[in-house]
């Protein structure tokens, strides 16, 4: 029998929560966003699966877009960080790639290159995030270059939001004006579609879908909003990912005695009390070694047959421990739900200190990847 831990990436899922996207903007055109593995997912079957329904893909890098083209996905690809020099510019071509521009030097990249073909390209609008992308003017400039350049196909503008978790933020306004303002001016715009809706100004902000959303982490069923900011009404996201295990060993613990490296936990009561009553502890084949994260504090909830327990003491490599409380009836090989279906990987990111991002990322090649 190999290791217990496991992932289970629920398609119908999947699928369900892209029609929640759609249902929300019947009238853009919807690029799922599957880098770093489709957030850990699994970027081929999650492509896949959704390959009759969306209408482009977005990844990080020239290797994961091939990795997509390679399993047959020919729907339009987009680097949305653009390419590091000549040689991928031209390896974009040859598998008929889109890329994001949103630099001087990856313009003159582009237009200094022979391509086999032209490539649609995704020019990027810094309106105040300040990460990547072109001033205003520099913005300007550049669409009048690619204008006329052979080595394009099509161009959409797009921006990026940094504050659409919070839909009061002001910057979101200042950035929505910023990149209505810039598109608008004249002889900028010819026709281009525009893009600036991320999953979560998907949910808030329908002024910003355009002609193209981004959804990325709400199609994994992870609510993008900022915690205090309720998803809204009749919007159902459902988990995709379900990571488990099961319970590989029992142990009665006596009051006032630790659990694990450095007894960061120990059992209630006082230790040699005769009255004490000591505590169950059931051991979870599961670790930061897998990619659960080791700062999950005492506390942190788990499922054990469908039933709560909280994590006690520190997560090590292989193994966590879990305070079994009132739950005297879990034995070793019952089922234990780390996240997913009955228990929001958000909650265990806040338990962790984190971001639901994080923890779906960083599950990893130790763990079994299971679909249904």
């Amino acid at each position: 029998m190999t290791r217990p831990i496991e992932a289970l990436i629920s398609r119908a899922n999947l699928q369900h929560n892209f029609t929640v996207v759609r249902r929300l903007t019947p009238g853009a055109r919807i690029m799922a966003v599957v880098k770093a593995n489709a957030y850990g997912h699994g970027a081929v079957q999650v492509a896949g699966a959704l390959a009759p329904f969306a209408d482009a893909f977005g990844v990080a890098s020239l290797e994961e877009a091939v990795e997509l083209r390679d399993a047959g996905i020919d729907q339009p690809i987009v680097l949305l960080s653009g390419v590091f020099g000549p040689t991928e510019m031209r390896e974009v071509a040859r598998y008929g790639l889109g890329a994001v521009i949103h630099c001087a030097e990856q313009l003159q990249i582009l237009l200094d290159t022979q391509l086999s073909q032209p490539i649609d390209v995704w020019l990027k609008l810094d309106t105040g995030m300040h990460r990547l992308g072109f001033t205003p003017d520099g913005f300007c400039q550049a669409a009048a270059r690619l204008r006329t350049a052979e080595q394009v196909a099509k161009r959409v503008f797009l921006s990026h939001l940094a504050c659409a978790d919070k839909p009061a933020a002001e910057l979101n306004e200042r950035q929505l004006t910023t990149f209505r303002n810039t598109v608008d001016k004249p002889g900028v715009r010819s026709g281009e579609g525009l893009s600036l809706a991320n999953s979560a100004a998907l949910l808030t902000r329908p002024d910003m879908h355009f002609d193209w959303v981004r959804p990325g982490v709400m199609l994994y069923g992870v609510n993008p909003l900022s915690a205090e900011v309720p998803l809204p009404e009749g919007v159902d996201l459902r988990p995709v990912m379900t990571l488990r295990s099961r319970v590989v060993a029992l142990q009665t613990v006596p009051a006032g005695e630790g659990v694990g490296y450095g007894e960061a936990w120990r059992a209630p009561g006082i230790l040699n009390a005769a009255s004490a009553s000591p505590s169950r502890i059931a051991v979870v084949a599961a670790g930061y070694g897998d990619g659960y994260p080791r700062h999950a504090r005492n506390g942190c909830p788990v499922l054990v047959n469908g039933r709560p327990a909280a994590i006690a003491g520190r997560v090590s490599m292989d193994l966590l421990a879990l305070d079994l409380g009132d739950n005297h009836q879990a034995k070793v090989g019952d089922s234990v739900t780390l996240w997913g279906e009955g228990l929001a990987v958000e909650t265990i990111a806040e338990y962790s200190e984190t971001i639901a991002y994080e923890l779906l990322t960083g599950v990893n090649q130790r763990v079994k990847f299971s679909y249904e």
